[in-house]
């Protein structure tokens, strides 16, 4: 994979996450308390640290396309 196709799946992870953490149904789950409610801590943890990988990509991808466009 290329760095912005890495890039690219982090993002579409983040974005399917992020879905899920807002959907109505997930929100129901931890305010009935059927599931422990660390699992919602935890998926805002998992966005925290995509969003981080992200950012470390994100400079990769600009270094490598300044690299290219100066060719």
């Amino acid at each position: 994979m290329s760095p912005i196709e890495i890039l690219q799946e982090f993002n579409f992870c983040y974005q399917k996450i992020q879905m899920i953490a807002q959907d109505e149904n997930w929100l129901l789950l931890i305010a009935d308390k059927k599931i422990d409610p660390e699992a919602a801590t935890h998926v805002g943890d998992v966005l925290h640290y995509l969003a981080e990988v992200m950012g470390y990509v994100e400079e990769v991808v600009e270094i490598k396309f300044n690299q290219e466009s100066k060719l």
